[in-house]
């Protein structure tokens, strides 16, 4: 090769990078999947609804779906800013509160809610 065209492919080498990295730098264009709104929807309700979390939960009813509306009815005249869900188990209905990470934190709710239900306790639900 001569001396001009190791001189011109050094240049054109030496373009390409500096190009390269100048592309680099540029703002890159972001495109969100439009499925990703519908799924952290979901993600919130069923949060909402207890049946996400490996953690814990206090009921304060299990029997008839009468009585559990009542109930939770009850429990939101008390608005505690726990989640109230009611949860069916054949043949019972369940209304379980709280989504709790820790048990430390479900035995705190459970001493507030003793107080109007004293039937209820803490339990770590299977999540199905």
């Amino acid at each position: 090769m001569t001396r001009t065209t190791k001189t011109l492919a050094a240049v054109i080498t030496s373009l390409l990078i500096g190009s390269t990295s100048a592309i680099a730098q540029s703002s890159p264009e972001v495109t969100q999947d439009s499925r990703l709104e519908i799924l952290l929807d979901l993600k919130e309700e069923l949060e909402r609804e207890n049946r996400l979390s490996s953690g814990y939960t206090v009921q304060l009813h299990n029997g008839d779906l009468e009585r559990a509306r009542k109930r939770k009815k009850e429990y939101e005249e008390l608005e505690e800013n726990w989640p109230a869900h009611i949860h069916y188990e054949t043949p019972n209905y369940k209304l379980w509160v709280g989504n709790f990470n820790t048990r430390l934190d479900a035995d705190r709710a459970l001493l507030k809610l003793k107080e109007i239900f004293p039937s209820a306790f803490v339990l770590k639900p299977d999540r199905k």
